[in-house]
C-alpha cells in the first residue's frame, strides 16, 4: 500500500524567488515538488503561508499546529517547509502545542531557493520525506543529511548548508554512504494527541553581559512582562556585586514573575549549585533551564504561562522532561 504524506508549506528561502526587494517567498508547494520528479509515495500539498520565517510569530505557530492536528490521522507523516531563521523556535513550540503527536512531523527548509542550481533544497526536502516515513512519532527538524529532535535544534550558521545542529542530544537519524540510518528513537508517547495553542507571549529573553543594568528587568516587568529567560554566564552565574542582578531576580520572583536561568554556552548544561554566583540566584528562586536550548526555554515558558502556571508550577514544569527537550 502506497504511503501518504502531507506537505504543509509556509514560505521561507526554500520557496523564495528574486524580486526588486531581495529574495521573497513565491513558489508553491506543487512547484517545489515538481523539482523532485517522480516520488515513490503520495504527497498531498497544502500551502498555508507564504512568509519569510523572520515574520513567523505565535499566530503562525497556532495555524501550523492546527493544520497538523487536523491532518494527523489521514497521513503516515507530515512535512512542514519553513524558513530557517526561526525554524528552531517553531519546532520547539510545536513540541508543546502538539502533546503526544501520533505521527512524524518533520520541519525542513534550505539555505538556497529550490529554483537555484545546486541548491540544498531538493536534498533537504527528500530527507524530510524519508524521515516522515521512517521515524517514530514526534517533532523533528531535517537538514543537511541530519535529522534531529525539533526541540533540540539550533541554527548555528547563517550561510553554510550545515546550518543546524542538535544541541545536547544525539542525532535521531542521518544519511551516510550506507543510506538513511535511524540512530535514536523517540520515547513512546502515552495518551491521545492533544492540541493546546494557548500561550503567553509577554515574555523576554535576555543575554547577560558585564555592566548589565538590573533595573532593566524591573522595567520589563512594569511594562507587562510575565516571565524572563536569562542567558547567564557559564553554568548560570549572575552578577551580585555593584549591579546586583541576583537581588533583582529575587524581587521579580516575589512578584510572581518566573526567571529561568539558561547558559550562554551553546553546549552542556546550566547548574546553579556549583558556584556562589549560581547559588545566590538559586536561593532567590531562579529556575534552571538545565541543558535546554534558549529557543526551547522561551517557548516552554510561553506555553507554561499560557496554561496559567504560577511560579511553583513553572519550576516543576522546567524540571519535567515533556518530550525529550531536557536532560535531568
Amino acid at each position: 500500500m502506497t504511503k501518504k504524506l502531507l506537505l504543509l508549506t509556509t514560505g521561507g528561502t526554500i520557496a523564495s524567488v528574486a524580486s526588486d526587494d531581495g529574495l521573497r517567498p513565491g513558489e508553491s508547494g506543487a512547484e517545489l515538488l515538481k523539482t523532485l520528479g517522480t516520488l515513490p509515495f503520495d504527497v498531498t500539498v497544502k500551502d498555508i503561508l507564504e512568509m519569510d520565517s523572520s515574520n513567523i510569530q505565535p499566530e503562525e505557530w497556532t495555524l501550523i499546529a492546527q493544520e497538523i492536528y487536523q491532518a494527523r490521522n489521514d497521513y503516515d507523516g507530515i512535512v512542514v517547509s519553513h524558513g530557517t531563521d526561526t525554524m528552531a523556535y517553531t519546532a520547539s513550540m510545536l513540541t508543546f502545542m502538539l502533546e503526544n503527536i501520533n505521527l512524524p512531523v518533520v520541519l525542513t527548509g534550505s539555505q538556497v531557493p529550490m529554483n537555484i542550481p545546486l541548491s540544498d533544497a531538493p536534498d533537504n526536502l527528500n530527507l524530510a520525506f524519508t524521515a516522515a516515513l521512517d521515524c517514530a512519532p514526534g517533532i523533528y527538524l531535517a537538514f543537511n543529511r541530519k535529522v534531529m529532535r525539533g526541540c533540540r535544534s539550533v541554527k548555528v550558521r547563517t550561510t553554510s548548508f550545515d546550518a543546524f545542529e542538535s544541541v545536547n542530544f544525539p542525532l535521531i537519524a542521518q544519511v551516510t554512504s550506507d543510506g538513511f540510518q535511524i540512530l535514536q528513537s523517540q520515547p513512546a508517547s502515552h495518551g491521545e494527541c492533544r492540541l493546546n495553542t494557548t500561550i503567553d507571549t509577554n515574555v523576554s529573553l535576555v543575554k547577560l553581559f558585564p555592566g548589565f543594568d538590573p533595573t532593566l528587568l524591573h522595567a520589563m516587568a512594569d511594562n507587562g512582562c510575565h516571565g524572563i529567560v536569562i542567558e547567564a554566564y557559564g553554568l548560570g552565574g549572575m552578577t551580585f556585586i555593584r549591579r546586583n542582578l541576583v537581588a533583582a531576580v529575587g524581587k521579580l520572583i516575589r512578584k510572581g514573575i518566573p526567571v529561568i536561568a539558561a547558559s550562554q554556552c551553546l553546549y552542556e548544561r546550566s547548574d546553579l549549585t556549583k558556584y556562589e554566583v549560581g547559588q545566590q540566584a538559586l536561593l532567590e528562586g531562579a529556575i534552571s533551564a538545565h541543558d535546554m536550548t534558549s529557543e526551547c526555554a522561551i517557548t516552554k515558558l510561553m506555553w507554561g504561562l499560557g496554561q496559567g502556571m504560577d511560579i511553583a508550577a513553572i519550576s516543576k514544569f522546567f524540571n519535567t522532561d515533556v518530550a525529550g527537550e531536557v536532560t535531568l
